[in-house]
């Protein structure tokens, strides 16, 4: 059985003390490729660092919306540089919009589209990062597709938004990617829209080193290994079997960041 953990962030300093040890558990787990988010392009040279360190990792660059003040006029193109230097980035992101906790809402949104154009320029995916801000994101994912005349491509990212919500992003074509946030207890919510998400659309992750999954909830810190227990969930959701979700994820992650060659390593 193979897993792919569609969002990591490995360079964090949790991580730096044991990181060989980790990569030994996710191994032995079954996660044969993993995609490492970033959160500001300060961060390029770590994620770099350990995607050439570890083959079955592939990276991201871009700005979180949380980061959208440390944004430049050179920016973009740092971003545009730093994506197209490298043939192991798959995507764009993390971007998007997060009015939970912050409210520099035009901010935030002037830096989401400014990340929209360097992905459709490279022709890369987005990882987005929506919370509390899913009727935004849909609008401005709606303008960009009718002003380029083409559809964005990308994953909504640790997704816990309703089925109505979930709806609107399948219809704009993106994927949506479930986070141990789906084995709580509490996630009514969230299990209701990871019922509903198609099979060919649906992607898991760890978000490490955040959210734990259960069992492993009281931890403090999350670990790629521990994807299987998204899907392990994901499966009793939907009636499938945790071969069905894992093979299903794993071709639906190699469809969007273009895996089809590395994730056999």
């Amino acid at each position: 059985m193979r897993l792919i953990d569609t969002h990591v962030h490995l360079n964090f300093d949790l991580f730096q003390p044991d990181l060989a040890a980790v990569r030994s558990r996710w191994q032995q787990a079954g996660v044969t490729h993993l995609v490492h988010s970033c959160v500001h392009p300060g961060e390029f040279a770590s994620i770099q660092a350990i995607a050439h360190q570890f083959p079955e990792i592939s990276f991201a660059v871009g700005l979180h919306p949380l980061d959208a003040d440390k944004w430049q006029e050179d920016s973009s193109e740092k971003i545009k540089t730093l994506a197209s230097s490298d043939q192991k980035i798959v995507a764009i992101g993390e971007m998007g919009l997060d009015f939970y906790k912050a409210n520099n809402y035009e901010q935030q949104i002037m830096v989401f589209e400014a990340q929209l154009a360097i992905a459709s320029e490279l022709n890369l995916p987005v990882i987005i990062h929506c919370r509390d801000a899913a009727s935004q994101v849909k609008e401005i994912l709606q303008k960009w597709q009718k002003k380029q005349g083409e559809r964005v491509r990308g994953v909504m990212h640790c997704w816990g938004g309703t089925p109505e919500e979930t709806q609107w992003f399948l219809d704009l074509g993106f994927y949506i990617s479930f986070s141990g946030t789906v084995t709580f207890k509490s996630a009514k919510t969230i299990q209701a829209s990871a019922a509903m998400v198609s099979s060919d659309r649906l992607l898991i992750e760890t978000d490490c080193p955040f959210l734990a999954p259960t069992p492993k909830r009281g931890e403090k810190r999350n670990e790629p290994a521990y994807v299987g227990y998204v899907a392990e969930h994901l499966a009793k959701i939907r009636g499938e079997t945790i071969e069905a979700i894992a093979n299903q994820t794993t071709a639906n992650a190699c469809k969007l960041f273009g895996l089809s060659s590395v994730s056999e390593t």
